[in-house]
């Protein structure tokens, strides 16, 4: 006997494996007494002694994956001596190289010269592979897993496939020639699609690979005894390359291929060019079809052009926005594996059964679907990447995640093993005892009872995952009804969109649910449903309308004003009526529908720019960023990634993305201010940091266009300037002085380095000065132009040097030349509020070295007192003085805002001299601060000026948010007014010029 009886260690296989295993190691014994035979014969190495000198440790390796894997031992005892090969080549190891692979199997296909002989070598080939992945699927060397094992199969696939369709092409040429060249005179080949698990890299050990054929061009082959057709050419080539893998020969099959994923499936053409593909998905695409191509990915053939191909495609598969009204085709699709899994049999289904593989890739794949045109870091083949990506996009919490990533992994782990049995597609459970033996210890677990166990616990965790996902929103929001006392059913508030309550029932059902006008809640529903806009609709969107309104008049009822939200929320909806998927989006989300009812019953600013801007709908669905303003950091990431899913010379899409993420991030601003989670300064901080990253981002993106077209200006220091922009932006005003609000504009001053005669280096040569000027034109441009998200800013460029009449853009010496010699007191308290929001950061140094010399000048302290109270009056008499009886304004009556900036002012530029502490900042605050601090003012006085400047700017924000006019009520403003009206009296006015606030 070949093989001794003790040659396969049984110490870690359960026992009643053991005696199977017997067998087996009989029938080794056999066809390696046969090969040692035929070796004798032939005067060959014997195979025996190879297997005789086995290692202990790959012994054990081998007594387990043949007590386990019925097909590692049919086909060892058929190629007894593949086992040295594949030990030898490292195989049982490490999976191969992908260029090896090629390498090998291109090598083996050289001498054939018929399609028989071709089958055989592939299905060989194939099955050789499949012992080495298997053998290491079952031992689990190091970095060995079920990932890398599903990355084997899919390498294997593909080289299959590439080396078969490279060998078919040349055999046909002589019968048939070449396809014509494309237009642009690249050659033609076919390309493959690999769909499904293929096209994720992540194929199970016997799947089946889904497949698509396409062309780029019509035309006719060339060179060969009969011209084809470009259709018939490449249709007869993918049936050929299907039978080289599909059809059963003596040697087996290579791989089952599907091809009912292309269009119009097993009733369509074969294979299709680019574009009759590009016009079926366009004009008769389905949803499911577009859930199919998010696996999509070019595996065999010209993979250029199959990138090029799905990058035309991915329109179609990924929506531009968050795309909820795919929701409604994935519940069908969730509805439908329900009732799969409801059907006799499927519970031991370990794919479609109830906690199975196809719900962990629905949950993953719902998400790709509805995110993924605006996440685009969704659009990837492999789940498991997608699946790491969700938490980082706050799709999913990351506790899920955790949970899921393990549970799908056993489940393909297992789903591996039942294959590994007999190489054979199957997800059911086995009813054989020996083979549930084999499947627990493969995936080492104590027997059956403990697999059974775990994977009970795995799928209880996976399907509460699964319902979790696209739930019905009818039924959440009946569930919170019923909790609650007094709770109105959805049918009612149907009825009332309807049409269908009489008076007394409408008035009712309105006065129930808190409404203090029920009469004018009744009208305004009404004439939206009679509106010409609703009747008109098509009827996917009636649908969408039909089902959110109940949901939407229960979030209004619940909301704290409800006549207030319904009359705020309403244009909002009118305004979406031919986009409909944002009614899906509000319809799937009931949270959202709450936020933005919280929103715009406490501001019809937000309940407007939602109305303007629907795209900011999407914010709603992620309260946990929704209330929570990002850091400047975080702004700019942001806004750098976003940018960088656009190609640059895409300026319009640029555009559109800059004027979303401003919308949006200002609507989480404004959301915080609401909910009271930011104090004031804050809300002023993130709102001056949304400028300021988007204004680094329009200087770059103007710079790269300049210096793409004429190359790069001459500096004054000689040198030459680079990718960084020798350019400053500097904010004035309330941008300058870090208090944005709502809707500011900004008070800009554009600074350049430029040498005075010199020019660009590009083509295009311009003069520095046109240079220069074209930039700050640009920039301008792209803060003011419209698009559909709006503007960014209204810019104001008055105060640079000479105002209106002066340059656009100013070298940094003639801006200090002129603040020197020629700028007026009213130009000096302007600076007191100036600083660099973008640029340069040498250059900004030389701005802020001018700044403090202007500002840090000794001055006479009389007339610069005459000359700022001078300049207060006029703007008092031109601005101020315009409140009702009771009432004052915020910004321009004695005692406002604009007072207490005066005195700041006043005060660095009396003060600067002899406190250069007072030079460093241009906020009002830390002004005050400082004053406090180096004891220029008193203390108490400081801490009143503070408080009064806190209050009326807070005031003030209120009033943008609730769109009323900036005005106070004496009574609840006298002390404040009092503090700086005195203030004002100490410093600058005599006692009798000074204005006492109205009683």
């Amino acid at each position: 006997m070949p093989l001794p009886d003790d040659f396969l260690p049984l110490n870690d296989i359960p026992e009643p494996l053991r005696a199977p295993l017997e067998h087996t190691r009989e029938r080794l014994a056999e066809a390696l007494g046969e090969a040692e035979h035929l070796a004798e014969m032939t005067d060959r190495d014997s195979p025996l002694e190879d297997w005789l000198g086995l290692a202990e440790p790959r012994r054990e390796q081998l007594a387990r994956v043949l007590a386990i894997s019925d097909f590692v031992a049919e086909t060892l005892v058929r190629y007894p001596d593949w086992l040295m090969h594949l030990d030898a080549s490292g195989e049982l190891d490490a999976s191969p190289d992908p260029d090896a692979l090629h390498g090998w199997l291109e090598e083996r296909l050289e001498e054939v010269e018929d399609e028989a002989s071709m089958h055989a070598v592939i299905r060989r080939f194939r099955r050789a592979r499949m012992v080495g992945i298997v053998w290491r699927d079952l031992t689990r060397p190091v970095d060995t897993d079920m990932w890398t094992t599903s990355a084997a199969v899919s390498r294997l696939a593909e080289t299959c496939l590439e080396a078969a369709l490279t060998w078919l092409e040349t055999f046909l040429t002589p019968r048939w020639g070449r396809p014509a060249p494309r237009r642009d005179g690249n050659e033609q080949r076919l390309v493959v699609l690999g769909m499904g698990k293929l096209g994720a890299g992540e194929l199970n050990l016997s799947s089946d690979i889904d497949l698509i054929f396409a062309f780029p061009e019509g035309g006719d082959t060339q060179g060969g005894r009969k011209s084809l057709e470009h259709q018939e050419y490449f249709t007869r080539l993918g049936q050929r390359l299907i039978g080289a893998l599909d059809a059963v020969t003596a040697d087996g099959f290579a791989f089952r291929v599907d091809m009912r994923l292309r269009p119009l499936g097993d009733g369509g053409p074969l294979v299709g060019s680019f574009n009759s593909l590009s016009s079926y998905y366009q004009d008769q695409g389905r949803e499911w079809e577009r859930y199919a191509m998010l696996k999509a990915r070019p595996v065999a053939g010209d993979l250029d052009a199959g990138a090029e191909l799905l990058a035309g495609l991915r329109p179609f598969v990924y929506r531009r926005y968050l795309d909820f009204g795919a929701i409604e085709s994935l519940r069908e699709l969730k509805g439908m594996i329900n009732r799969e899994v409801r059907r006799k049999g499927m519970e031991g289904n370990i794919k479609l059964g109830p906690g199975g593989i196809r719900e962990v890739e629905f949950v993953v794949q719902a998400f790709q679907l509805i995110r993924g045109g605006r996440d685009t870091e969704l659009q990837v083949t492999s789940l498991k990447t997608a699946l790491e990506r969700l938490p980082e996009l706050g799709l999913l919490p990351v506790e899920v995640v955790e949970e899921l990533m393990p549970d799908y992994v056993f489940l393909r782990d297992l789903e591996h093993a039942l294959q590994a049995l007999e190489d054979r597609q199957t997800q059911c459970l086995p009813d054989d005892e020996l083979d549930r033996e084999r499947v627990a210890l493969a995936l080492d677990l104590e027997g059956w009872p403990a697999l059974m166990a775990c994977l009970d616990e795995v799928r209880g965790r996976v399907r509460h995952h699964f319902d979790a996902v696209i739930a019905e929103p009818e039924e959440e929001v009946e569930e919170v009804a019923d909790e609650t006392a007094g709770g109105i059913p959805l049918e009612q508030w149907r009825a009332l969109w309807r049409g269908e309550l009489d008076e007394e029932e409408r008035t009712v059902l309105l006065e129930e649910a808190g409404f203090n006008d029920p009469a004018a809640a009744a009208r305004r529903l009404g004439a939206l449903y009679h509106s010409r806009q609703v009747q008109g609709m098509q009827r996917i969107g009636y649908e969408r309308l039909e089902a959110l309104l109940p949901l939407l008049l229960d979030a209004v009822a619940v909301s704290d004003a409800p006549d207030t939200a319904l009359e705020r929320v309403l244009p909002l909806i009118e305004s979406v009526l031919r986009r409909t998927a944002y009614l899906a989006l509000l319809r799937e989300n009931p949270d959202a529908l709450g936020h933005l009812m919280t929103l715009c019953s406490a501001s019809p600013w937000i309940a407007e720019q939602l109305a303007r801007y629907p795209i900011l709908l999407d914010e709603l669905l992620t309260p946990d960023t929704l209330y929570t303003p990002a850091d400047k950091m975080r702004l700019a990431d942001e806004l750098r990634q976003s940018l960088g899913r656009i190609p640059e010379e895409d300026e319009e899409a640029q555009l559109e993305a800059l004027r979303v993420f401003k919308h949006a991030q200002t609507l989480h601003v404004a959301a915080s201010d609401i909910a009271g989670t930011r104090h004031l300064m804050k809300v002023s901080d993130y709102l001056t940091y949304i400028a300021e990253v988007i204004l680094e981002a329009v200087l770059s993106m103007a710079w790269k266009h300049l210096t793409r077209k004429h190359g790069f200006p001459l500096l004054a220091d000689g040198s030459r300037a680079d990718a960084t922009p020798a350019f400053l932006i500097v904010g004035y005003g309330k941008l300058g002085g870090i208090e944005l609000g709502y809707g500011s504009d900004l008070d800009l001053v554009f600074i350049h380095d430029g040498a005075p005669q010199g020019e660009t280096d590009g083509k295009r040569v311009l003069d520095n000065a046109i240079f220069y000027t074209r930039l700050g034109q640009r920039i301008i441009h792209l803060l003011t132009a419209v698009t559909p998200a709006g503007t960014l800013f209204d810019v104001d460029m008055r105060l640079r040097p000479s105002g209106n009449s002066g340059l656009l853009v100013t070298s940094l010496k003639a801006y200090a030349d002129y603040q020197r010699r020629e700028a007026w007191t009213w130009e000096h308290q302007a600076l007191v509020r100036a600083r660099v929001v973008a640029g340069d950061a040498r250059l900004a140094e030389g701005f802020d070295d001018v700044r403090r010399e202007i500002l840090g000048r000794e001055r006479d302290v009389a007339l610069l007192r005459e000359e700022v109270t001078k300049m207060r009056h006029k703007m008092r008499d031109h601005l101020g003085g315009k409140s009702a009886e009771g009432e004052f304004d915020l910004k321009h009556d004695p005692g406002g805002m604009i007072d207490l900036e005066f005195l700041c002012q006043y005060a660095v530029l009396a003060m600067g001299h002899e406190t250069p502490a007072l030079l460093e900042w241009s906020d009002n605050m830390r002004i005050l601060e400082t004053l406090e601090a180096s004891e220029r003012l008193p203390a108490e006085e400081c801490r009143r000026l503070r408080e009064a400047y806190l209050a009326l700017r807070s005031a003030a924000h209120r009033a943008s948010l609730t769109r009323e006019p900036a005005r106070g009520r004496d009574e609840a403003f006298q002390d404040h007014r009092r503090a700086v009206i005195e203030a004002w009296q100490r410093l600058l006015e005599p006692p009798e010029e000074a204005a006492e606030p109205k009683d």
